[in-house]
């Protein structure tokens, strides 16, 4: 089946946007001229990445005023750059575009999609952005929003994923005639605001010409993906205290939670910890909580346990002053923690025995 020409179909996508467009930090006044400064773009989409705008927009400021060129976020330190995104998550995101930045302080802009696909961390879908966006590149930018719009506009049935190649072919000219950022970022913002999961179609520019809305299929275009079940599990997260230190894993080199220190944590069905013994006076405890992420669920229990001495500690175990654990970057998980530990707690009807926490972080 043929579609209408891009151009003619989503002609009043043009106008619609230059009337409701929100004001970000990151999106340029003039959408007919490349972007006075790319880097910021490439920030802006790599911050964008799984995550709102709402949340995105106060971290891009303190971002740009921390490290406002590629120059600078390449010099920068890993410790100050995973701090300057803590609390965003998916910090492999935060590694990608310090590489990035290397590459384009070292070599400049590429000059092509091929180029900007080749940088660290951008695929398909991010280069393309960045090229529209920054370059004014008739490069369409395919993401979830994006295949939203499109499966319902040209009703499409079943995932709209598998007609990438086609959507990108048949987006060219519309971008190439009504100007490549105001389009991509026209599409995104219908997605983010009006053609919802559960569509605005009221005001929807586009609505009149929309096969879902015109069919009323809105609800099964396209269909919901199914995910599989989070893995759920019940841990022990710890704060061992001595000597005015703190014991913590330091950053790994790979794996989800790279670049993040962490404390120590157990699950709660390890054998040494199953018989909960009466708490001494030297363990904290506060109210748990549940730890949501992609693909797991962690029922989170809280502990603080003050210690005379310090022990040897385990391999991937370091004692760090207290007074530096501020300025460590963590993930959410242990930022909670660490803020507990500024507040009283209480201690705690049971608990795991402590020898057996000190046992299983000391290298004896």
């Amino acid at each position: 089946m043929s579609w209408i020409p891009s151009p003619e179909l989503l002609a009043p996508l043009a106008p619609w946007f230059d009337r409701v467009r929100r004001d970000l930090p990151w999106r340029a006044a003039d959408l007919d001229a490349p972007h006075p400064d790319p880097y910021a773009v490439l920030v802006s989409e790599l911050m964008l990445q799984q995550t709102q705008v709402a949340t995105v927009t106060p971290y891009f400021n303190r971002w740009m005023e921390q490290f406002p060129t590629p120059q600078h976020l390449a010099e920068a330190g890993e410790d100050a750059v995973h701090k300057a995104w803590e609390g965003l998550g998916y910090y492999r995101r935060a590694r990608f575009l310090k590489a990035a930045a290397g590459t384009v302080a070292a070599e400049g802009w590429p000059t092509d999609l091929d180029g900007l696909t080749g940088l660290p961390g951008l695929g398909p879908y991010t280069a393309a952005a960045v090229g529209s966006i920054a370059f004014q590149w008739p490069t369409p930018a395919l993401d979830g929003n994006a295949f939203r719009v499109l499966a319902r506009l040209l009703l499409i049935e079943g995932d709209p994923k598998d007609q990438a190649v086609r959507f990108r072919t048949w987006l060219e000219p519309a971008l190439a005639a009504h100007g490549p950022s105001r389009m991509t970022q026209a599409l995104m913002e219908l997605g983010a605001t009006i053609c919802l999961p559960s569509p605005v179609c009221a005001t929807c520019p586009l609505s009149e010409r929309c096969g879902a809305h015109l069919t009323g299929r809105t609800g099964d275009i396209p269909p919901v993906a199914k995910r599989p079940k989070p893995k759920a599990s019940t841990l022990w997260l710890y704060a061992l205290e001595a000597e005015g230190h703190v014991l913590l894993h330091p950053p790994a080199a790979k794996g989800l939670l790279a670049g993040l220190w962490r404390w120590p944590a157990l699950e709660a069905a390890e054998p040494s910890l199953q018989a909960l013994v009466p708490a001494p006076g030297a363990v904290r405890a506060w109210p748990g909580w549940t730890q949501v992420y992609t693909h797991r669920r962690e029922a989170v229990n809280p502990l603080h346990l003050s210690l005379d001495a310090r022990f040897t500690p385990a391999p991937g175990l370091r004692w760090v002053p207290r007074a530096e654990l501020a300025a460590l970057p963590l993930g959410k998980r242990d930022q909670r923690l660490r803020d507990l530990l500024e507040t009283p707690g209480q201690v705690p009807m049971e608990a795991p025995d402590p020898a057996a926490l000190i046992r299983a972080c000391s290298a004896v």
